[in-house]
């Protein structure tokens, strides 16, 4: 059977600069609006605790986003679980945990998978999906960094950047 999108999020061809954050708990740190200015799409991969963040995020950007874990208020029950981005360059599924992913990302033709939860920021490569993790941007959790990333598609490999919003911690 075919892969059908619970969340399907079509974006403009050409999108080559993506802003990814997660996490926010409720606070977007002014660094955080900083680093993302100039994204040409924004992807929340959850917990985002207030829906005033969102719509801070979509005065930059398009915002494509899913409900996390600690998002149960009533503004937060028509986000979806996962979302798909869809950029003419790269086919990118968001959900909020990885450990959740309940699809084989390469064989539904997915490039990238976008997830939070953990707080820690990374990426790493399996069967040809790059997974990335821009860690968390919100209240600073146990000795994790505060993050958010910077995806740049065109080029194969996908450039992934993370900026510390805390550089002198």
């Amino acid at each position: 059977m075919p892969f059908v999108p619970r969340y399907d999020r079509r974006v403009p061809d050409g999108v080559k600069r993506i802003g990814l954050i997660s996490d926010t708990h409720g606070l977007l740190r002014k660094e955080a609006v900083e680093a993302l200015r100039g994204s040409e799409l924004i992807i929340h991969a959850g917990d985002v605790g207030k829906p005033e963040i969102l719509d801070e995020l979509r005065s930059i950007a398009q915002v494509v986003v899913v409900r996390g874990n600690v998002d149960t208020e009533s503004w937060a029950q028509g986000l979806p679980e996962t979302a798909v981005a869809e950029t003419g360059a790269a086919m990118i599924y968001v959900l909020h945990n990885v450990n959740t992913l309940d699809l084989n990302p390469a064989a539904a033709g997915f490039q990238i998978v976008v997830s939070g939860h953990s707080h820690k920021p990374g990426k790493t490569e399996r069967e040809g999906v790059l997974y990335v993790n821009p860690g968390s941007a919100g209240p600073r959790r146990f000795q994790l960094p505060v993050t958010v990333a910077h995806l740049r598609l065109g080029e194969i490999p996908y450039d992934v950047e993370f900026v510390d919003l805390e550089p002198s911690r």
